[in-house]
């Protein structure tokens, strides 16, 4: 006995440390399911364990995606298992989890447990057949089982998180190559900049770059080489796998990858004739079409996929500065004087051009001024307000241990605000906890000895002590205050408190939400008459001129608020879009409240008439 004892130690002990590991599993999923049954299996002291998937809406409707067996065990049982697999999933999925007398035979019991994944709407069940069990070892083994539930959905998040960390990483390896290339100012410079990039950060033997002219791709830079022969032999072949890439407008590598269907016969013969071990093509695109082709040669080694993603990736950032480059490098009057002539040589003739440009501009300014209709918005200055704030205060007696933020600091809802310190709470809960185990051995040694009292009196005593255990894990949790919205700290500030004590109840901060914020404008009274109905407006921050948003007229104060320069009313206004992370309350910035639609000569004269009214009474 003390033997299978020892040998279930050393299983579960075994299965702790595989779950362990597969937190952190780096593997693929092909891995890390057989994995995963076989430490289910050990947690469950299982003969047969399966994995179903569900599959909504499909039939059928589940589909058995792996399973562990200890043995050949005893058939009639395992065949009674694979027949109620389907039902055992279903009921698994519905109820979290579930424990089920087989029926064949006494001791043999059936746990059912859905799976946690990163994604809820996934479906998978773990079922599991235990055999020779007690109902209470039965439902230990299940809450056993419950510590792997979570085990699919940390390791899909780990998966995750890394492949994002590679991405990451590739794409800052491709700005670090377009560093050199977005420092030159001319053309070829640039061009030479690339090759000679790629070239060092792949070890490439030659790297090139075709640029389309004339309908054709024609040869502009190699890497390390300023100067070379259009007309040699290995140029115009090397042109001709430019072409071979352009035409079918997709990345070629030569050798051939299993599977592809480019046509690489330029790519063969280049390489046959060259002695170029491995050959990757790239189109660079614009607008759609393919505007050059970067040709990388590398005798060394094959070109990985991780590379390719990196020359594209780069190609298509760098194309529309290439383009840009390609078409400003001339000199700035000549470009100027083609483009100026080109336009009005087309639509007005090559004599007399300039007399009659300017005759039309001087009607189409007048046409403008009195027929052109123009949206006119009111200006103002504006403030960002918010509706509604909320203090935080002490949750007990304490003292502060941590304050990772400041006043002005924006919050997200749980976001961490101050600590207090926990080592009183700590003995207590572990206090707390030995004093559960001593009674709950007392309450143990009672039922054995038959001493009901004396049993009743050690379960009070353990449950008062789980009360006071509860009450210290609650302090616990809320020894870290947290933001209980998204919002902005406007007041408080206690980072030269650490260590201090505070008080129940005592306001520690004071917090705005962000949601509840609104912009309050101020419109001057030569306006009011024209925004009275008006129900639109655009509102611009001092710190983001460049942005600008939309917003709703709510309400227009009744009264004018005196001030320095003149008297204001004030509009407030409801934002369209939802606060932005960057919005705090006390912002500035300008708002237009729209008026309607006017002339371009009354929105540029009609202060003028105003004041010229006001002062000669018109």
């Amino acid at each position: 006995m003390e033997a299978d004892l020892s040998g279930m130690d050393e299983r579960f002990e075994k299965a702790a440390s595989d779950l362990v590991e597969l937190r952190q599993f780096p593997g693929i999923a092909k891995e890390f399911w057989p994995r995963f049954l076989g430490v289910c299996a050990n947690l469950a002291l299982a003969d047969v364990c399966a994995l179903v998937l569900g599959r909504p809406g499909q039939a059928p409707r589940w589909q058995k995606i792996g399973e562990w067996s200890a043995g050949p065990g005893q058939p009639r049982l395992r065949a009674n298992f694979h027949d109620f697999l389907d039902q055992a999933a279903e009921r698994a999925v519905a109820d979290g989890n579930f424990i089920e007398d087989d029926g064949e035979r006494e001791g043999a019991f059936l746990l059912g447990m859905r799976l946690k994944l990163a994604r809820p709407e996934d479906e998978v069940a773990l079922v599991v057949l235990v055999v020779d069990f007690t109902e209470q070892a039965a439902r230990d083994a299940l809450a056993r089982l419950a510590l792997a539930a979570d085990t699919p959905a940390l390791y899909q998040a780990n998966l995750a998180s890394r492949q994002a960390s590679a991405d990451v990483e590739k794409f800052a390896t491709v700005l670090d190559w377009m560093v050199p290339v977005n420092g030159e100012r001319r053309f070829l410079a640039a061009l030479l900049a690339l090759c000679n990039g790629v070239a060092a950060r792949l070890a490439c033997d030659r790297v090139s770059l075709g640029w389309q002219e004339g309908g054709y791709l024609k040869l502009k830079a190699m890497s390390r080489t300023e100067k070379f022969d259009r007309q040699m032999a290995a140029a115009q072949a090397l042109e001709m796998v430019m072409e071979e890439c352009a035409d079918q407008d997709e990345e070629i590598l030569w050798p051939v990858a299993e599977g592809s269907t480019a046509v690489t016969r330029d790519h063969e013969k280049f390489a046959r004739d060259q002695s170029v071990a491995h050959l990757c093509t790239v189109p660079l695109r614009a607008d759609g079409n393919v505007i050059a082709v970067l040709a990388c040669e590398r005798q060394a080694s094959p070109f990985t996929t991780v590379e390719i993603q990196q020359l594209r990736l780069l190609c298509d950032q760098l194309t529309p500065r290439l383009s840009e480059l390609k078409r400003l490098d001339r000199w700035f009057g000549a470009r100027l004087t083609e483009d100026v002539r080109e336009l009005f040589a087309k639509s007005l003739g090559p004599e007399k051009t300039w007399p009659k440009v300017f005759a039309i501009l001087g009607v189409l300014v007048l046409a403008a001024l009195f027929l052109v209709r123009w949206s006119y918005r009111a200006e103002g200055n504006f403030i960002v307000r918010s509706e509604a704030v909320s203090y935080l205060t002490a949750p007990f007696d304490g003292y502060i241990e941590n304050v990772p933020v400041r006043t002005g600091d924006f919050l997200r809802k749980g976001g961490e605000i101050v600590s207090l310190n926990r080592a009183e709470l700590l003995l207590e809960q572990a206090s707390a906890a030995a004093e559960i185990a001593r009674y709950e051995r007392e309450m143990e040694k009672a039922r054995a000895a038959k001493q009901l009292a004396e049993m009743r009196i050690a379960e009070a005593l353990a449950q008062q002590s789980r009360a006071r255990l509860d009450m210290v894990n609650h302090r616990l949790e809320v020894a870290v205050m947290r933001a209980p919205f998204d919002g902005v700290i406007v007041e408080g500030d206690l980072r030269e408190r650490i260590g201090a004590p505070v008080k129940v109840g005592e306001p520690l901060y004071k917090v705005a939400r962000l949601d509840g914020l609104f912009v309050e404008a101020e419109v001057d009274e030569r306006d009011v008459k024209d925004i009275l109905a008006s129900k639109r407006a655009e509102f611009a921050f001092v710190s983001q001129p460049k942005k600008t948003f939309t917003a709703s007229v709510i309400a227009v104060e009744p009264a004018a608020l005196a001030k320095k320069e003149a008297n204001v009313f004030l509009v407030r206004l409801k934002p369209d879009a939802a606060p932005e992370e960057w919005w705090r309350p006390g912002m500035t910035g300008v708002a237009k409240v729209e008026v309607g639609q006017r002339t371009l000569w009354w929105i540029l004269t009609h202060r003028t008439v105003d004041f010229l009214r006001l002062k000669f009474w018109w």
